[in-house]
C-alpha cells in the first residue's frame, strides 16, 4: 500500500530476496529506508556462509536489529562477546563475526546495514 504521505510493505512480497548457504536477508525499500529480514539456519556463521561473498576479514556491515526468534552469537573484532536472543535489541557496530548457537534458526529484522549484505 502506497500514499503521499504512508507506505506500507510486507516482508511476505520483499523487493529483494539474497540466499547464500544456510541463510537469506529479504530486503522492503520504505520511504526510501532499507529494511531486511535475516533468516539464519542452525550451522550458519558468517565467517564461513559469507565472508567469501564478502571479501572482508569481519562483517563491516553495522546493524541495529531486533531478534525475533534463535540465538547469535557475536564476537566484535576487540574480542568482545555476546548471545543476543528473542525480544532483544543489539546496536553492532562494523567488525564483527556472528554464528547460531542451538538448533533453532535466527530470525532478526535489521533497521540498518541489511542493504549491501551478501552482495
Amino acid at each position: 500500500m502506497s500514499a503521499k504521505n504512508m507506505e506500507v510493505k510486507y516482508f511476505t512480497s520483499p523487493d529483494e530476496v539474497r540466499t547464500f548457504e544456510k541463510g537469506k536477508i529479504e530486503l522492503v525499500d520504505v520511504g526510501g529506508r532499507m529494511v531486511g529480514k535475516a533468516t539464519f539456519e542452525p550451522g550458519w556463521q558468517w565467517s564461513k556462509h559469507v565472508k567469501q561473498i564478502a571479501k572482508t576479514e569481519w562483517c563491516e556491515a553495522p546493524h541495529f536489529q531486533y531478534i525475533i526468534s534463535g540465538t547469535l552469537h557475536v564476537k566484535m573484532a576487540d574480542g568482545t562477546e555476546a548471545d543476543v536472543g528473542p525480544g532483544s535489541v543489539s546496536m553492532l557496530a562494523a567488525g564483527h563475526d556472528g554464528w547460531v548457537v542451538g538448533n533453532e534458526p535466527v530470525i532478526a529484522v535489521d533497521f540498518q546495514g541489511l542493504a549491501d549484505y551478501a552482495k
